[in-house]
């Protein structure tokens, strides 16, 4: 019934939203999208949450890879939101989200309310990294409606990676305010693990292991091996080049084979943001992180982390 639902709100709301402005059109969309959040909110046993670009689709493929482990299930389709809970009910419903459309819906934009009861994983990594990682994001595979929806620069914009880092609508200082509000919500979040990117390219079994557990599973040394191998780069990116996961959307599916920058596994690469600007805008780009994020997540240098 709730699919059917949605199916239906949805197409009322693209049927609708033709004859609005373009402004309550995307007010329309984005309250669509944070109603069809809520009620997995509502539904969950577990949150994940992250910025987009954090690294949670490498990090869904782990999970799912665990639980294929686990319970012997195919392992060429991703955890949805139910889709693994339809298979076996003993694994939990996770609601991965970017808490964008969520907290717009339910009015706690300026908090994180909506967490503060609710087992929460929480994924960060490098914000100028993430800042990167957005502007292929936004130049390969973004659809036009979602740019436009969240104040993206225009479709086809001729801009440099430089200049989308530094937009202020979805640039860095965009995600340093994410990661602020987070920083300053964790102590009210009962049940929190907080993950961090970086980490998990570091040590992916040793990290994995506190995610699962978390989660409610045991450890275990050979699957979390099997795990971290499963979802190695150079797997992912053969894997997504040969549409391995064609059963769960294009969520890992090149857009092009022939060019790697429209690939969901890119680089990967930690501290990678340096490789796209000169020294002076590297300057200045560690030193917005330096000045405005608060330390909470280790990425301020250590003499700012301690002012």
């Amino acid at each position: 019934m709730h699919m059917i639902i949605k199916r239906l709100i949805k197409w009322l709301v693209r049927a609708i939203s033709v004859f609005l402005p373009e402004a309550k059109a995307h007010e329309l969309q984005r309250w669509r999208r944070g109603r069809e959040e809520f009620w997995k909110y509502n539904q969950c046993q577990y949150i994940f949450a992250s910025y987009g670009k954090s690294g949670r689709t490498w990090v869904r493929v782990m999970i799912s890879r665990y639980y294929q482990l686990v319970y012997q299930l195919p392992d060429n389709i991703l955890m949805g939101f139910d889709n693994f809970t339809r298979l076996n009910g003993d694994i939990p419903k996770i609601f991965f989200t970017h808490d964008n459309y969520l907290r717009g819906y339910t009015g706690n934009v300026d908090s994180k309310k909506d967490f503060y009861g609710k087992k929460t994983v929480l994924l960060v990594r490098n914000p100028i990294d993430v800042a990167v990682s957005q502007f292929f994001q936004w130049k390969y595979r973004m659809r036009p409606e979602k740019k436009a929806m969240n104040h993206y620069p225009a479709h086809e914009a001729d801009i440099s990676v430089y200049d989308f880092v530094k937009d202020d609508n979805q640039g860095l200082s965009h995600i340093i305010e994410f990661l602020n509000k987070w920083a300053l919500e964790l102590p009210k979040i009962q049940h929190l693990l907080v993950v961090r990117y970086e980490d998990l390219r570091l040590n992916p079994e040793q990290e994995m292991a506190k995610i699962v557990t978390f989660l409610g599973l045991e450890a275990n040394a050979d699957f979390l091996r099997d795990t971290a191998e499963f979802a190695s780069v150079e797997n992912l990116r053969k894997k997504e080049q040969e549409n391995y996961f064609w059963r769960s959307g294009s969520r890992v599916q090149a857009k092009d084979v022939n060019d790697p920058n429209t690939f969901k596994v890119r680089k990967a690469k930690v501290g990678g943001y340096r490789d796209y600007f000169n020294d002076d805008q590297v300057a200045e780009l560690d030193a917005m992180v330096d000045s405005f994020l608060l330390p909470a997540f280790g990425y301020t240098s250590p003499e700012m982390a301690e002012a």
